[in-house]
């Protein structure tokens, strides 16, 4: 008679591997870990965590909306809808999580430069989960970073642009 066991997902193989020993790449944060790369803080953090993260290239993000967020007691009562420029700072957040873990970028303190070609094609409300890709474009002089930023709900385009930041002292 064979002995079969199930492998649950959950068991640990504590002879694997860690991160630093296999030189594998973090692709995903949690909120916590954007604490740790963002400046940001409640109620201006519009991150909830990364779901995928390729360094030098892009990050995607997820952001969801929650009714009880600051700004739906006046953006509006009776029909609340996210604000387009939350929607915009919310792209660049994740762009952020790109940026910040560029070399040399680590300790640097990056602000919009500019924004450009930004589209809003859907509206925003509670309920919704704002799935936010940033792909970086180009770095100049080590200074100034643009970025190509979309953010859908459900697979559908809800804003779409290029965002530039500069670094400050």
């Amino acid at each position: 008679m064979a002995i079969v066991s199930e492998v649950n997902s959950t068991d640990i193989n504590v002879n694997a591997p860690t991160p630093e020993q296999t030189n594998e790449v973090k692709t995903t944060f949690s909120a916590a870990e954007i604490l740790k790369l963002l400046p940001h803080r409640y109620p201006f953090l519009l991150v909830d965590k990364i779901i995928d993260y390729v360094p030098g290239k892009l990050a995607v993000g997820i952001k969801n909306i929650t009714v009880n967020e600051p700004q739906f007691q006046g953006h509006f009562p009776e029909q609340p809808l996210m604000p387009g420029v939350l929607i915009v700072e919310a792209m660049a957040q994740v762009g952020g999580i790109v940026i910040k873990q560029q070399p040399g970028f680590e300790n640097g303190l990056f602000v919009f430069a500019g924004i450009d070609k930004v589209r809003f094609r859907r509206q925003v409300v509670p309920g919704d989960q704002l799935v936010i890709t940033v792909e970086l474009l180009r770095i100049k002089q080590r200074r100034f970073v643009k970025v190509q930023a979309r953010a859908e709900v459900e697979s559908q385009l809800a804003a779409e642009g290029e965002l530039m930041f500069s670094l400050i002292n």
